[in-house]
């Protein structure tokens, strides 16, 4: 990344969950001690939108399930994807992590960077080709869909395209999450030179919502609650996440902008999850990876998460999943070329800041 980050201070979770003061002592270890009956702790560093503050999200109930199952307690860190892989990156000669899981492009952005090692975790060969690594360096474990939110209340319908963005009713009401630090800031740009036709329409257009745009944010999750309140009317976010949210803010609404004239589209976005090179507890790591693919997480993703499973052969009939297949109906879904995407992102990000004086 170049240029000056803009990070939020990541969340770190108290309690049954918590990542202890003393993280540092269980750097730098090997997988041995693990399996020698040694620390039964396991530490994840994960983008936000899977765990609730209530306690009720997914990563709740299948940490809370692991460790009932394991006796391996679950230490979590959360932020942007970004930040978290930025936080790894610093601690490769001490490391604290043993998963990592982030939205594209930073879990492959994590991979080249040589953070992570090679696992493929028992049922994922069930999941869908474009949705892992074929190496086993990363393995979708939700899957996830790029989306925005309005708020309902005041808008008697979604918007729907980007060109009515662009409407002066939108202005100071308007925010997307920071490009290049947080995993859907980055997908408004992978969106919109989708379907603008390129970078440069793209950025044409981007600079021209910048009149109406609120300013930077690090965190997608905290766009939500604004939307909600009435503070914004519409922002980015992502289906799993939104959708989880919205139970419990009931103005808040998710739709997929078009171009003028075109179909509304999306592009799959799950929560990719990754064995941290040098992890301090490896073997406690590939237990969690084989239990967040497990069937019995993967029926909760929709229940409990308002996600999609990672897994082909996991289809919850739950009214959560019911309602998310009606959501997506109509919806174009798109493939990005992760790969160009991963060699580019930096160059974008400067394409982004450019146009938008950010």
């Amino acid at each position: 990344m170049t240029g000056k980050r803009l990070l939020r201070t990541a969340t770190v979770v108290t309690g049954g969950l918590a990542l202890a003061s003393s993280l540092t002592a269980c750097g730098g270890g090997s997988s041995a001690a693990d399996s020698e009956g040694g620390e039964k702790v396991v530490t994840v560093y994960s983008a936000d939108g899977l765990k609730s503050e209530k306690g009720d999200g997914w990563y709740d109930k299948v940490f809370a399930d692991f460790t009932k199952k394991t006796g391996i307690e679950v230490k979590y860190v959360e932020g942007g994807s970004g930040e978290m892989v930025q936080r790894a990156v610093r601690e490769k000669t001490n490391t604290q992590a043993d998963v990592l899981i982030t939205l594209p492009p930073f879990i492959q952005q994590a991979d080249g960077k040589g953070l992570l090692q090679p696992y493929k975790p028992q049922g994922s060969e069930k999941v869908n080709g474009a949705d892992k690594a074929a190496d086993g360096k990363w393995t979708s474990v939700v899957k996830n869909y790029f989306g925005f939110v309005y708020n309902k209340k005041e808008l008697a319908e979604a918007p729907k395209t980007w060109e009515e963005l662009l409407d002066a009713k939108y202005k100071g009401k308007l925010q997307y999450s920071t490009p290049g630090v947080a995993g859907d800031g980055t997908a408004v740009l992978i969106k919109s030179m989708h379907d603008f036709g390129g970078q440069e329409p793209a950025m044409e257009y981007l600079k021209k919502l910048q009149a109406n745009n609120v300013g930077p944010s690090s965190s997608t999750s905290k766009l939500a609650p604004k939307t909600d309140k009435g503070e914004l009317l519409v922002a980015n976010g992502d289906v799993q996440m939104n959708f989880a949210q919205s139970k419990s803010m009931p103005n808040l609404g998710i739709w997929f902008p078009a171009k003028e004239g075109g179909k509304p589209t999306s592009f799959a976005l799950p929560y990719a999850a990754g064995l941290v090179d040098k992890a301090p507890h490896t073997e406690n790591g590939k237990k969690l990876l084989d239990f967040l693919l497990s069937e019995e997480a993967q029926q909760l993703v929709s229940g409990v998460g308002g996600g999609f499973p990672a897994r082909t052969d996991v289809k919850p009939t739950d009214a959560n999943a019911v309602e998310l297949t009606k959501l997506m109906t109509g919806v174009e879904i798109f493939e990005p070329n992760w790969a160009d995407i991963d060699k580019n992102l930096t160059g974008y990000v400067d394409a982004w800041k450019s146009a938008t004086g950010s």
